[in-house]
């Protein structure tokens, strides 16, 4: 498979929710997934199985989500995805007790593909507007 097909898979099948155990068929053993937070460069080392518990724990957050791909470009092994997830505050997110309203999260990645598996990934999710969200619902 290209890095175009592998991205689109791994967000069909996996980002999605899905199913997100088929992260174990998409990504490599071990993915260095840089995180950039206000301006500060986080990298984690993540596996397969701890990125579909992460879908997972969206999934009891924020329900049953949608996910839109707003932007997909591919340039040899990098593929930069900018989406936008619409999901309902069902479960507690970072002490914020469920409220049943939406809450929406535009964020964008680059995913660096190497021997068919997703490799490498630069992410930034617009934090501030969710925990804005988040406080506002509480309301």
């Amino acid at each position: 498979m290209t890095p175009e097909q592998i991205v689109k898979k791994f967000f069909e099948e996996v980002r999605s929710g899905h199913n997100p155990d088929y992260a174990t068929e998409l990504m490599a053993e071990q993915v260095l997934a840089h995180q950039v937070i206000s301006e500060e460069e986080l990298t984690v080392l993540r596996t397969p199985k701890d990125y579909a518990e992460h879908v997972k724990e969206m999934i009891e957050a924020y329900g049953n989500f949608s996910l839109e791909i707003q932007e997909f470009i591919v340039q040899g092994n990098k593929v930069y995805v900018r989406w936008k997830q619409v999901g309902t505050h069902v479960g507690e997110v970072d002490g914020y007790q469920p409220t049943s309203l939406p809450v929406i999260e535009i964020a964008s990645a680059v995913y660096r593909v190497e021997d068919e598996k997703i490799a490498e990934y630069w992410i930034q999710i617009d934090r501030a507007g969710i925990e804005k969200q988040l406080d506002r619902n509480k309301n």
